[in-house]
């Protein structure tokens, strides 16, 4: 089960459209693959954000101290936040709620890719996010048969 556009609606302020897209990662670093992604903004650069959504993002996390760049269009999701660090464990938790109960070892989860240790440092909630990072992807590992 895939993080989905509708599931940050409610969490976030935001321009753009809110369709039913669904993101296949979530990640901090503009340069990394990111097909379907969802880009969170740490510098609010203009070439970040360019350069992120020429590597497949569909959406992104936007620092809402920063100017969003012109060239954007109104119909690209972007979700504004005051501190991208608290946005990355908000939307942990809301994706480790939906997938509470998910019993199927085989389905497709979103892959969340946090390099930026400056951000994890930052956050009071480090400890937090590694946990709910392994929570996640220990829910797609296959069962092992001895």
């Amino acid at each position: 089960m895939y993080l989905a556009l509708k599931d940050l609606g409610s969490l976030f302020n935001s321009r753009g459209i809110q369709d039913d897209h669904s993101f296949a990662s979530v990640c901090d670093q503009a340069n990394e693959a990111q097909p379907k992604g969802l880009f969170v903004s740490i510098n609010g650069t203009d070439g970040e954000l360019s350069e992120a959504i020429s590597n497949g993002a569909i959406a992104a996390i936007w620092n809402i101290n920063y100017d969003l760049p012109r060239y954007i269009p109104n119909q690209f999701p972007v979700f504004f936040t005051n501190d991208p660090a608290t946005a990355i464990v908000t939307i942990l938790k809301r994706y480790i709620e939906k997938l509470n109960g998910e019993t199927d070892k085989i389905m497709e989860i979103t892959n969340f890719k946090f390099s930026n240790k400056k951000l994890l440092n930052k956050n009071n909630e480090t400890y937090d996010i590694a946990v709910m990072l392994n929570e996640i992807t220990s829910k797609n590992k296959p069962e092992r048969r001895e």
